[in-house]
């Protein structure tokens, strides 16, 4: 089992720390491939279209599929695509290898949270998947300074570092984890791609379940876009020093993931849940008139703390919605949080140009987070009897 956690670590840790890679470069290769300012960020963009796009098809197909094959192709790919970035001589072949990775990581990352389930006794999933979780909250952590310091020697080794780690991973894919066949259990071999999300699209508790994602997400990515530039604004830090304060918020998205399955044992997944939001709501509330740098790392610290509780608690509670798709289910959740992701960073935008700060930026994130606790307690998701799609078809 060790095998299996320490596996499903390092994916989301490679996954996540191509995610954020490109970041740092963007002046080098706005610079280096001569593109104005408002296409760079498409290079950015360009991963996080093809994984929102391509993860409501990889889901469905997935179900119908042995998991291990899916992952193990699909991270050969991500290897491949990311590698090519480095040999990039231009913006759209650039955005081409981009665009593929995300497409890639649409079919890897999905599985890995629809194969835990399967894989680990019920009394340990909490566990497992909070380890799991703790390999995007380290991507988040090292992601930008790692880019950062490859780069330095030049810019293509960050992509083709990653892209040879990746290859090593599906290496250890596939010695390491066993055939998962499909679970055809009240799902035709035939059914159209779409129709598998029908189940999820007729549940009342499924509807408000993913809604209450959305938020959560949405609010969390539209305070997240903008830390760098109010901390920037506000205390007049550089852009070292912004990056360590990510860094140190990385940590908490650690120290969450890790703790979550012992917080979650201890009062229970509804207490917690419930804990977490209004904590985090009321930091929220409070972040734009803290006087210090130190004073607002520690607030934000608690939220990514939150974060890495509440992740992957949110991810297992909507993969119980339906034993037979959680390739669908976890496809669907990964693809909501890129849109929500998208949504909420354009929305911040906006508050933070008109009212000149982050105070309408952490309303906005305090409203969503508002939101998405009461749409989790009115689904039921959070009761224990909670029914799965399928008991309330029939």
């Amino acid at each position: 089992m060790f095998r299996l956690t320490t596996l499903f670590f390092l994916i989301l840790f490679v996954i996540g720390t191509d995610t954020f890679l490109i970041s740092p470069l963007l002046p080098t290769l706005q610079s280096l491939f001569q593109i104005p300012t408002e296409y760079a960020g498409w290079m950015v963009g360009a991963y996080a279209l093809g994984y929102a796009l391509f993860a409501l098809i990889a889901g469905p197909l997935s179900d119908g599929w042995d998991r291990k094959k899916v992952m193990l192709t699909g991270m050969v790919c991500f290897s491949v695509s990311t590698m090519l970035c480095g040999f990039a001589t231009g913006f759209w072949s650039m955005f081409l290898f981009r665009f593929l990775a995300g497409v890639s990581a649409a079919f890897t990352a999905p599985q890995v949270w629809a194969s835990i389930p399967a894989l680990f006794p019920a009394h340990r999933i909490a566990k497992v998947s909070g380890i799991v979780m703790a390999g995007l909250a380290a991507s988040q952590a090292f992601g930008i300074p790692m880019g950062s310091l490859l780069a330095s020697s030049h810019w293509s080794y960050p992509f083709i570092t990653i892209g040879t780690c990746a290859l090593l991973v599906a290496l250890f894919i596939f010695y390491a984890l066993p055939e998962m066949k499909p679970n055809q259990e009240g799902l035709k071999p035939n059914t159209p791609i779409f129709s598998r999300y029908l189940p999820l699209l007729n549940s009342r508790l499924a509807r408000r379940a993913f809604l209450a994602h959305f938020l959560f997400q949405c609010g969390f990515f539209a305070a997240f876009a903008f830390i760098g530039k109010w901390v920037t604004d506000r205390f007049h830090l550089s852009i070292d020093g912004a990056g360590y304060v990510m860094f140190f918020l990385g940590l908490g998205n650690i120290i969450g993931s890790f703790a979550g399955a012992y917080v979650i044992k201890t009062f229970n997944r509804s207490n917690t849940l419930v804990a977490g939001f209004l904590v985090s709501i009321v930091c929220f509330i409070v972040l734009p008139h803290l006087p210090s740098p130190a004073a607002f790392e520690s607030v934000y610290f608690f939220i990514f703390v939150n974060m890495g509780i509440a992740f992957p608690l949110i991810l297992g509670m909507l993969n119980s919605l339906d034993p037979t798709i959680r390739g669908t289910i976890s496809s669907l959740a990964n693809s909501i949080m890129y849109a929500a992701t998208t949504f909420g960073s354009w929305i911040a935008g906006l508050l933070y140009a008109t009212f000149h700060g982050f105070s309408a930026v952490g309303m906005f994130a305090a409203v969503c987070f508002a939101g998405s606790l009461f749409s989790f307690i009115f689904s039921g998701i959070l009761s224990s009897g909670a029914k799965t799609t399928k008991e309330i078809a029939s």
